[in-house]
């Protein structure tokens, strides 16, 4: 491959800008790229495509002229040379990537992660994330920098494109062993930082943009019946601990609050008519909701004064799995997984599908199967995507056995 330098005007009257310019036949393109050098037209060798260095017409800045263009030639040399040796590939975004590092045209950073670490550090100044969010981006760094290492992949800008999202696609569906909606998920927010970068002058590259995210995949999710909460309800637990944790999994079921709005509860927002007057916790721009507590929902906060008596997450899951095990929910329930189009199927004991999360899928499908309206739930919940919603009620077998019963009952 050759390049060459010529004038964007060579008929001006005044000085106009030498342009460096190579031809990528893979790509069917043209590569033009600016030297940031002027000359007139009278002191430029259209033959030899250089300043000229003899006779009257040379220009007075014919030696900075020509050391700036030989710069050009030998980065362009040394990235091809690499291509050649097979270091890295070598095309137009590659190129001008390198031209922009060498000639500093962009902000100067050491690496695609610095970038990355910019990104997370003005989002976070900026109070725009959750804790849960911060979590998210800190997992999508660890894994991209684990993608690179087993890929052997050295991640810069110019690499972002459809040969990345292929082995990255694999790297997480085969060696992570990621399901759909964890891919989908990712996939999400990196596209996320790669927005943010080409918007803040970082990158240029901008083939991330056709990354397809897979739909997320509905997976079949448990739910109890209200004829599981009144039997958690009355169960005697062997320790304390236990109890605890089976009274804040009840009061969940009972309001449908998340694990992590439970630290929000307290006398102070309980209204006159019994009820808990909260504000959004993930999205600070939702009005507040009003949550009726039940009776024993009621009885469970006076019991603990007020204070829930809170676990981590991951504990409280663990507590009442073992809860349901000891209750005797023991039964197999079957489920799937998705790998893009590739299905897996489970089996697991119902007391192992239980988590936190159930509990809110719980307080959801008993209000809908009770018919109460949608926009009543979701006032309760918060939720303003009915499609979301919608992932949250668990038809039962028993319920439709009973309403298939009772239309064909007459035959």
């Amino acid at each position: 491959m050759n390049y060459s330098f010529y004038l964007r005007k060579p008929n001006s009257n005044s000085e106009t800008l030498i342009l460096f310019s190579c031809y990528f036949n893979d790509e069917k393109k043209k590569f033009v790229y600016s030297t940031k050098k002027t000359i007139l037209p009278e002191h430029w060798n259209s033959k030899n495509k250089c300043p000229n260095k003899r006779g009257k017409f040379v220009s007075p800045n014919q030696k900075q002229i020509t050391k700036r263009l030989n710069e050009f030639a030998t980065e362009f040399q040394k990235i091809k040379s690499r291509s050649e040796l097979g270091e890295q590939t070598f095309d137009s975004l590659i190129l001008k990537e390198h031209f922009d590092h060498v000639f500093e045209r962009v902000a100067k950073v050491s690496s695609f992660f610095e970038v990355y670490h910019r990104f997370t550090e003005e989002k976070i100044k900026l109070k725009e994330w959750s804790k849960s969010t911060k979590k998210r981006y800190k997992n999508i760094k660890n894994l991209l920098e684990e993608f690179q290492e087993v890929k052997n992949y050295k991640l810069t800008f110019a690499k972002i494109n459809k040969k990345f999202f292929i082995e990255f696609t694999d790297f997480c569906y085969e060696y992570k062993d990621h399901y759909t909606n964890t891919f989908s998920r990712n996939v999400g927010l990196f596209k996320t930082f790669m927005f943010w970068s080409v918007k803040n002058g970082y990158a240029f590259n901008e083939a991330f943009k056709d990354f397809k995210k897979p739909q997320r995949v509905l997976t079949r999710q448990e739910a109890l019946t209200m004829d599981h909460v009144k039997k958690l309800h009355a169960y005697n637990c062997s320790t304390i601990s236990q109890e605890k944790s089976k009274d804040v999994f009840v009061f969940q079921c009972l309001t449908g609050l998340r694990y992590g709005e439970l630290e929000l509860v307290n006398k102070r927002i309980i209204t006159a008519d019994d009820c808990l007057f909260l504000k959004e916790s993930k999205d600070h721009s939702k009005p507040a909701r009003e949550i009726p507590i039940y009776k024993i929902a009621l009885e469970i906060l006076q019991k603990y004064d007020y204070e829930l008596p809170l676990s981590t997450n991951q504990e409280q899951n663990r507590v009442i799995k073992v809860i349901l095990r000891d209750m005797g929910y023991t039964h197999e329930v079957e489920f799937s997984r998705n790998k893009g189009v590739d299905q897996n199927r489970f089996v697991k004991p119902f007391c192992d599908r239980i988590s936190t999360h159930t509990a809110r899928r719980t307080f959801v499908t008993i209000l809908r199967n009770a018919g109460v309206a949608d926009k009543i739930i979701m006032s309760i919940t918060g939720h303003r995507d009915i499609k979301t919603f919608n992932m949250y009620h668990q038809i039962s077998a028993s319920n439709t056995v009973k309403t298939v019963n009772k239309v064909f009952a007459g035959l």
